[in-house]
């Protein structure tokens, strides 16, 4: 059964909000975060990647600059940028974009539920990656994005939530990428209860986005529980921020691939290689959207493609069945060699977000490689790899609208 539990939240005070809410660090580079950090000083990315307040050379993962986004955070927490709010709450995190809104729970779900598989993960983590945001929790003691969850759709839930939408919102904003952000507080003893015994009963949880955050927030607290061996569970670094979100109202974006060079095949030679798994459709200078699963858009030598995937590359196994999976099994793997798609730096992922226009213009800048657009993983494919157990290739999901950074901190005393 599934543990949350409400928290005390520090959070943006209510006009500085738009100003002070970032999309999540690793979103961008460094050169981008200090452009936008430059650009706008209140936004949350000057404690999210606080090397922006350091010179260009600093190494970004120095404990200098772990120590300066914890001071800033206090400094701001300080000149009243940001309060604290007085008792333990949930809250409800609305994102809308293109008409379409997901209504999510802000609370802190259980470490102890991640490593007991309760909360179900689809994707490897990589230790480098893992290690930055440890250190940025545990120099501030807090935790500053939110990861991102789903949950099957509960009615008795959804009614509750909505009717606490019905009233005025804490927050209430259109950030920059046309996303509408709503968020109410949920502070009622009785609400409160009512919302933690509904998912007491909920057996599993999933992570959508924000695998390497989930990683991290769980080491951290293993690592508080070694320093404070008489920790009895209640203590705040025993859960991490969430967001949890109906499964049924989340939308998935393609997530594309972009290879810099065939392998030493000329252009026409790895279209007969394909020819064998896929049907090929010349479509010349039109753009090729997939419009159902088994299509894949191929670009290169100037040119549009539609692959139609023959049905025998597909099976029952629910890793094997992804499109992303048999694009590397067939494709990438034995003809490009792409072995290894999370360390080869011939590749790139780009997320449909962008538009396919980024992956011929991609392709065009040095006329020697290809690129790859793909029909979107659906939901139910995610929910099924995790139930199973397994794994997806790396960048499967591009998740939309995204999260923001800055709206939510998780702080904990020891």
């Amino acid at each position: 059964m599934a543990s949350i539990r409400p928290f005390r939240s520090i959070r943006p005070a209510k006009k500085l909000a738009p100003a002070i809410a970032a999309l999540p660090y690793d979103v961008y580079n460094s050169k981008e975060a200090r452009d936008i950090v430059k650009q706008n000083p209140l936004s949350f990315l000057q404690i999210d990647r606080a090397e922006t307040q350091f010179p260009p050379d600093t190494d970004m993962y120095s404990q200098p600059v772990y120590e300066r986004a914890r001071d800033t955070l206090n400094e701001m927490i300080e000149n009243s940028s940001f309060v604290k709010d007085e008792s333990a709450c949930y809250y409800i995190y609305a994102l809308t974009l293109d008409g379409h809104t997901q209504t999510g729970l802000v609370c802190c779900a259980s470490i102890d539920d991640y490593l007991e598989g309760k909360i179900k993960k689809h994707e490897n983590t990589r230790e480098d990656k893992e290690q930055d945001r440890i250190h940025h929790i545990d120099t501030m003691s807090a935790q500053t994005g939110p990861i991102f969850l789903a949950y099957h759709m509960n009615a008795s839930l959804n009614q509750m939530l909505n009717t606490v939408k019905d009233t005025a919102p804490l927050y209430d904003f259109t950030s920059e990428d046309s996303v509408q952000h709503q968020v109410w507080q949920v502070k009622s003893p009785e609400n409160i209860e009512k919302i933690t015994n509904i998912f007491a009963g909920v057996d599993n949880i999933y992570i959508a986005d924000g695998h390497h955050r989930a990683a991290s927030a769980v080491k951290t607290g293993l690592k508080r529980r070694l320093e404070y061996p008489d920790f009895d569970g209640s203590e705040a670094f025993n859960y991490f921020l969430s967001v949890l979100f109906p499964a049924e109202e989340l939308h998935i974006y393609d997530y594309n691939r972009v290879v810099s060079d065939l392998n030493g095949y000329t252009f026409d030679k790895f279209l007969d290689m394909i020819r064998s798994g896929f049907e090929i459709k010349d479509m010349g200078n039109e753009i090729c959207r997939p419009s159902c699963k088994g299509e894949i858009g191929l670009y290169g030598n100037h040119r549009w493609y539609l692959l139609k995937a023959n049905p025998f590359l597909f099976s029952d196994d629910p890793v094997d069945t992804l499109d992303v999976s048999v694009l590397q099994n067939v494709i990438l793997g034995p003809l490009l060699g792409i072995k290894d798609p999370k360390t080869d730096t011939r590749i790139q992922f780009v997320g449909g977000v962008r538009g396919l226009k980024a992956l011929s213009d991609a392709v065009d800048k040095t006329g020697k490689g290809v690129a790859f657009a793909m029909y979107p993983t659906s939901m139910e494919e995610l929910l099924k790899v995790a139930d199973g157990g397994r794994l997806m290739p790396p960048k499967s999901t591009w998740f939309e609208p995204k999260l923001r950074s800055g709206l939510f901190i998780h702080q904990f005393e020891k």
